[in-house]
């Protein structure tokens, strides 16, 4: 075994508690340790991004149990490329939380940080089901921590709706889980794999229900309609570095659909059929025009851009709704590209707001400092979250499209262009208001003191997203191995379920 298959869930793991204990009044010591830990996570997830691209799944077997008795950590290409995205994310946000000073206004930002990464990586690489419920657990517990902090009764009562949901969510997942293991006797998902496609018609319809029920989970978490109300209210009261490392959060309901129902319950299960994909559908378009109204009617930045992401995630589940490998590598790609463009806006707009007193989108209001430099890379993230050219949401998009043909075709296409075309709607809007009609008012902007690293982190992710789209021509290649990997279960259930000794 790999042991450096588990650092990532490790390392954040030791560092967190470690900062508790030892740091707790040590803010400069606490910045220079989570700067480090994350800067060697990135390290770690860069290497095995690197080890997963030529070696079939490898699996981690804690206490060296066997499978389907013991707990597994799988890497594949799948949970490579995601905790890789997720250390790069984490390292800009941090960056920008010390340059902004977010770290100050409440205690632990920093433990949470890292028990944070703890819950995504673990996520990731769990290949058990009910490891998968555990992590969500612990992205619960450090998310409501990180979203109320510098407090505030906006932000803490958007925060009880929040775990609301979430408990919610949380116990669905137990009754789910419980359903299956009744009827498989298992929750490893390799196993499951297995087990569900042989199951007799007389248990079936059982796990039929438990399927739907785990999808309604996924919705939660994914903030698919008609479980999306959580989120505008959530992360627009969130802090802007919160929010921005929220992007990363809500696709792990889309990753949890790719993984559990391309594993355990595919389309070609005579237990399942095609009955997901003509939920998903449906709910992905809908949850679309929704975020795409949204844009377009909402009166603060913040609230726009939490319903941009809601507009993001409908889009993502429109093309996991396929269920097939075109599909998934093109929801792979927008993945990507949705998560880098979510975070950039919300970096943007806790500019704006530490600017200008706060985030409504009033006419008239003053010039902010900086207003060159912000309107600029507003007007990029917004072209990029928008989907238009020549950044990767267009490419993105353009991927989904194309993967899309038969009755289906015509909603498809219709909602993506018309959706687009209302959020570009939005984003002007957002942006003559916020830095053209300003330029009408004579005052001149309030000082405020430079913070290079966040501009630093902003470029970053924005640096990514042109790097995306330039390098999309490699990037969609290896996403279409990533994608064949995942509708071809063998290797994953082998590597899973056999012992060591066994090929």
């Amino acid at each position: 075994m790999n042991h450096w298959l588990v650092a990532p869930i490790v390392l954040p793991a030791i560092l967190a508690p470690l900062m508790v204990l030892w740091m707790r009044h040590d803010l400069p010591l606490q910045r220079v340790v989570s700067v480090a830990g994350t800067v060697l996570l990135c390290a770690v997830a860069g290497g095995l991004l690197a080890m997963s691209a030529d070696t079939p799944p490898e699996v981690y077997r804690l206490g060296n149990w066997p499978a389907p008795f013991g707990i597994v950590l799988v890497l594949d290409r799948l949970a490579a490329l995601m905790v890789a995205l997720t250390a790069f994310l984490a390292l800009m946000v941090l960056l920008y939380v010390i340059g902004t000073g977010w770290d100050r206004r409440g205690h632990h930002f920093h433990p949470l940080f890292q028990f944070q990464l703890m819950g995504l990586c673990g996520a990731f690489l769990t290949g058990d089901a009910f490891n998968l419920f555990v992590f969500f657990e612990v992205l619960l517990i450090a998310s409501y921590g990180l979203m109320i902090h510098g407090g505030g009764r906006t932000r803490l009562r958007a925060g009880v709706q929040y775990v609301a949901f979430n408990l919610l969510g949380s116990t669905l997942f137990l009754f789910g889980l419980a359903t299956i293991y009744g009827v498989t006797g298992t929750l490893n998902m390799a196993d499951l794999g297995v087990k569900v496609a042989t199951l007799p018609e007389s248990e079936a319809a059982l796990v039929r229900v438990a399927g739907v029920i785990l999808l309604a989970v996924f919705a939660i978490k994914g903030a698919l309609v008609p479980f999306q109300f959580w989120l505008p209210g959530t992360y627009a009261a969130a802090p802007g570095p919160v929010a921005a490392l929220f992007a990363v959060m809500t696709k792990v309901g889309a990753y949890a659909v790719i993984r559990v129902f391309g594993l355990v319950f595919p389309t070609d299960t005579p237990a399942t059929g095609g009955l997901y994909s003509d939920l998903l559908l449906p709910a992905a378009l809908v949850t679309l025009v929704l975020g795409a109204v949204g844009v377009l009617g909402a009166a603060s930045l913040g609230r726009m851009v939490a319903f941009a992401a809601i507009a993001s995630m409908g889009t993502l589940f429109v093309a996991i709704s396929g269920f097939r490998p075109d599909a998934t590598a093109a929801a792979l790609y927008y993945l990507l590209h949705s998560t880098l463009a979510t975070a950039v806006l919300f970096l943007i707009a806790d500019l704006v707001q530490a600017r200008r007193g706060g985030d409504g989108l009033a006419a008239r209001r003053p010039p902010i400092a900086q207003e060159g430099l912000i309107a600029s890379l507003f007007f990029a993230g917004a072209i990029a979250l928008a989907g238009m050219p020549p950044l990767s949401g267009f490419v993105g998009k353009l991927q989904i499209l194309d993967a899309f043909r038969g009755p289906s075709m015509v909603w498809v296409w219709a909602v993506i262009l018309g959706s687009s075309l209302v959020m570009i709607l939005g984003f002007s809007r957002a942006g003559s208001l916020l830095f053209w009609r300003s330029h009408e008012t004579l005052t001149e902007p309030d000082p405020i003191a430079p913070s290079p690293l966040a501009f630093v982190a902003v470029g970053g992710l924005l640096a990514a997203l042109v790097a995306l789209t330039l390098a999309g021509g490699p990037v969609s290649a290896h996403l279409r191995d990533i994608a064949a990997e995942l509708h071809d279960r063998a290797p994953y259930i082998r590597a899973n379920i056999l012992p060591e000794s066994q090929p």
